[in-house]
């Protein structure tokens, strides 16, 4: 696994941001709670959804009653499946990077210094 093998659509602060919050509560959460929690702005936010939705990731309800609409925004089975598929694959990466790192530092606490003074 490498890191050019990792799913798009997630990599992206916001994005990644918001299914994380959505996979975190299946009944879904307002978009205001999503907009706080992930520290966006309105337009940001709806821009993420929009790419999220196309990719049928989440789905969003509009709710009317008492006081003023809201809008409930949930994270799909499929959506749900493919987060998660993308951190474990984001997962392998970071795996990958601290055994290759570990690797070339044990490595040179093995190697003895040169003198190189004389």
């Amino acid at each position: 696994m490498s890191a050019t093998d990792l799913d798009r659509v997630f990599h992206e602060r916001g994005r990644l941001a918001i299914c994380s919050m959505l996979v975190a509560k299946p009944d879904g959460v307002s978009f205001t709670q999503l907009q706080e929690s992930c520290g966006l702005t309105d337009g940001n936010l709806n821009r993420h959804l929009h790419a999220l939705a196309e990719e049928k990731i989440v789905e969003t309800e509009r709710r009317t009653g008492n006081g003023r609409p809201q809008t409930i925004v949930r994270v799909t089975k499929r959506g749900r499946a493919r987060f998660l598929e993308y951190i474990d694959a984001l997962e392998a990466v970071v795996r990958e990077v601290q055994k290759s790192t570990s690797s070339s530092t044990s490595s040179a606490r093995t190697t003895p210094a040169r003198n190189t003074s004389q």
